[in-house]
């Protein structure tokens, strides 16, 4: 089984800067995909930042230029680096990973997700 858990998800005031984290835990063989994923109320979730373990990175529109995913494979960790924040960030951001496991398979899992609240 894979964990991932969440963390850096605060209030910040528009234009400010966040940094979000997620560590993934258990029997873990390698990660290949990672990345971060957003939902508000009523919507569907929407990619936000996806990375390979190759590091080609993929942005959604909105984001691209202001964030930015990267990966320390040491530490099975995924960071979103998050700028010039604007009130339409405003959600719950959750990390996704596809890793390859102890049991010979390809697991995909979700954490529990952070809440990012950009607002004066």
């Amino acid at each position: 089984q894979v964990q991932l858990v969440e963390s850096g998800g605060v209030l910040v005031q528009p234009g400010g800067s966040l940094r979000l984290s997620c560590a993934a835990s258990g029997s873990i063989i390698s990660i290949n995909d990672i990345g971060w994923y957003r939902q508000a109320p009523g919507k569907q979730r929407e990619l936000v930042a996806t990375i390979t373990s190759g590091r080609s990175t993929n942005y959604a529109d909105s984001v691209k230029g202001r964030f930015t995913i990267s990966r320390d494979n040491a530490k099975n960790t995924v960071y979103l680096q998050m700028n010039s924040l604007k009130p339409e960030d405003t959600t719950v951001y959750y990390c996704n990973a596809n890793a390859w496991v102890s049991t010979l398979n390809w697991q995909s899992s979700w954490g529990q997700g952070t809440q990012v609240t950009v607002s004066s």
